[in-house]
């Protein structure tokens, strides 16, 4: 199998990629609208090739014989099929001499040329490199993949910590800059740790309990200090437990349900943490038990949303009311599940996979609190349970997570007016400043 790469430039110019390193081969136009590559100086025999164009557009096998191909300097090719791949991009399937070719014909879109369909080149042209600026590439990684992570948003950027990776549970800890949208680490926590949550209080992290990965839930908590970049423990619970919800509300850090020892069913429990006095005292319980529910803070109030009591997944969400101490029940969401993330943005609630008791979910949701009501939004590209969601400048970030499949190490983001999710970014128009 033969690969070929050729560029079309909006100036109508076919650029091999082949020969993008040597430079010295031009395209022309010759009889019947054949395109052949003529040698200024000698190269290896590959970079020697010709394409031709029907007047309709598609690409059409030569006319000529393979004698009379050979004595012209042109090569006999036979289209077979193409399909456009990308937004400027085709892939290609044709035989070369009898040999079977893979070719990437990629359109480069310009103010006055924008080709809709596979390019038909019908002139004469010119070899031309034109740089790779306008192409879109994957948003970086993760350098370990993650499921039951802890993520927030601290001093603009998005941190990740922890979590599974199938082979281990990680105590590494990963900071993205999305200016440079890079992946970097901090201090890793002092303990192995999933199936948690993470929240920012008084501009710190902390963490609290989850699972060591050895079928122990934990009771421990710890803080970090981005200005020491130091992870500190904190006062344990009272109770070991994995799969709670954490938030900040009120200069307080609030641990909402979770799985019992046994792991066997949800929790009521819900517990504040003061950090001034470093002392944890009970609030009231919620009314439906919950672990993995997405647990969060948005206007004064704390929401606990799905999760699952047993194995049975939830759609019901809570809200508490500090003033009164209470929990009510609000609207529910269109689907049921746990292992849900969820993020706040311009006043609303964004909560984003999950799973529904039979697979990891792509579907995300938003709640309005002025209307009481949920709606379907635009659904990721990868199905995601247990990840992690953070709000950076205006843009909703989702990484890692489980997708049914594998443990995951991307990253993708979410554009509010376009109700789109992408796991790529332009370099000409940067996601995040």
């Amino acid at each position: 199998m033969v690969v070929q790469t050729l560029y079309y430039s909006p100036d109508h110019k076919l650029v091999d990629g082949g020969l993008m390193i040597e430079g010295h081969s031009e395209v022309f136009g010759g009889e019947e609208d054949h395109l052949q590559f003529v040698q200024k100086k000698p190269v290896r025999e590959s970079a020697q090739r010709q394409l031709s164009c029907s007047s309709s557009g598609s690409l059409s096998p030569s006319n000529q014989a393979a004698n009379s191909s050979k004595l012209s300097g042109r090569r006999d090719w036979k289209y077979i099929a193409s399909e456009k791949t990308t937004k400027n991009n085709y892939l290609c399937l044709a035989v070369l001499d009898g040999v079977l070719c893979v070719i990437f014909l990629h359109g480069r879109s310009s103010p006055q040329t924008s080709p809709s369909a596979t390019p038909c080149l019908t002139k004469s042209l010119s070899f031309e490199v034109q740089p790779e600026e306008s192409e879109e590439h994957p948003l970086s990684p993760m350098h370990y993949a993650r499921s039951g992570l802890g993520t927030a948003a601290l001093n603009g950027k998005l941190i990740a910590a922890g979590g599974y990776n199938r082979e281990e549970c990680l105590r590494t800890v990963e900071c993205y800059d999305p200016t440079e949208d890079r992946w970097t680490f901090i201090a890793p926590m002092r303990t192995p740790r999933a199936r948690f949550q993470m929240a920012v209080l008084m501009g710190q992290l902390f963490v609290v309990g989850g699972s060591n990965g050895h079928s122990d839930e934990l009771n421990s908590g710890e803080t970090y200090d981005p200005h020491t970049d130091e992870w500190i423990q904190v006062p344990e619970l009272r109770t070991n437990r994995c799969n709670a919800g954490v938030c900040a509300l009120n200069n307080k850090l609030y641990v909402v349900g979770g799985s019992d020892p046994c792991g066997q069913k949800g929790l009521k429990n819900c517990d504040a943490f003061d950090p001034v006095n470093k002392s944890w005292s009970n609030c009231a319980s919620l009314n439906i038990r919950r672990h993995q529910a997405a647990v969060c803070e948005l206007d004064g109030f704390m929401y606990a949303i799905g999760g699952a009591e047993s194995w049975n997944c939830l759609n019901t969400v809570e809200r508490y009311n500090p003033d009164n101490n209470t929990w009510t029940l609000v609207a529910p969401m269109n689907v049921a599940r746990r292992g849900a993330a969820v993020a706040v943005h311009a006043g609303k609630l964004f909560v984003v996979g999950g799973f529904d008791g039979s697979r990891a979910l792509r579907c995300v949701e938003v709640y309005d609190p002025s209307r009481n009501e949920w709606k379907m939004l635009g659904s990721m590209t990868s199905s995601r349970s247990n990840a992690g969601v953070a709000v950076l400048d205006e843009s909703i970030y989702a990484v890692g997570g489980f997708d049914g499949n594998d443990f995951l190490n991307t990253v993708e983001v979410y554009n509010l007016e376009m109700d789109k999710w992408n796991d790529c970014a332009s370099p000409e128009i940067p996601i995040a400043e």
